[in-house]
């Protein structure tokens, strides 16, 4: 089983040199109120690690919806707070495996996001555009965290299934080694 502590550093190294994507830059919808609230509570928010896990927990306006909303370079650039703040167990509302495994499922990766608008982008079309802003070393980060987290003793069975899914699917293809993560 991996080490916590190694995990962390992977992740805080594999995204230290991501650059803050700006304040124009924070969320990728205009539909509904939650996505100006989130633009409104992370603007200036220019370094991820200082951020309080309880803030990023909640965020925005306690909808817990901020890495629904971020845009692709938030996503990014914020996604290291929140897998940090969920390996040290101080995250009750988000959920980073979900986000980093949703349409990446044998359950989720052939549905379509509302052909009316989207015509037949499925899920997994989704996630690989969403994702395809990663370096291969955040991929190895992101793969090591979803390693940890799937052999935590708290993982249930379903989260575990979503995870061993999405590590087979697309993120092993995207991380420089494996050997690292046996």
């Amino acid at each position: 089983m991996q080490n916590t502590e190694k995990v962390k550093a992977q992740i805080r190294a594999a995204f230290a040199q991501v650059e803050y994507p700006g304040d124009w830059c924070l969320r990728r919808s205009n539909e509904g109120d939650e996505p100006f609230l989130l633009e409104q509570e992370f603007k200036g928010k220019d370094k991820w690690e200082v951020l309080d896990p309880k803030f990023i927990d909640q965020a925005p306006g306690g909808f817990a919806s901020a890495l629904s909303f971020f845009s692709e370079e938030a996503f990014r650039f914020y996604i290291p707070a929140y897998l940090i703040a969920d390996i040290d167990e101080c995250l009750q509302y988000s959920n980073p495996i979900f986000h980093l495994t949703h349409g990446l499922t044998n359950s989720s990766r052939n549905d379509r996001i509302n052909p009316r608008r989207y015509g037949d982008r499925t899920w997994f079309d989704h996630a690989q555009h969403r994702f395809s802003v990663f370096t291969r070393e955040q991929a190895a980060a992101i793969v090591a965290y979803l390693t940890l987290k799937r052999n935590a003793e708290n993982i249930i069975e379903f989260e575990q299934q979503q995870i061993d899914e999405a590590l087979k699917n697309y993120w092993y293809q995207r991380a420089p080694t494996l050997e690292n993560f046996e």
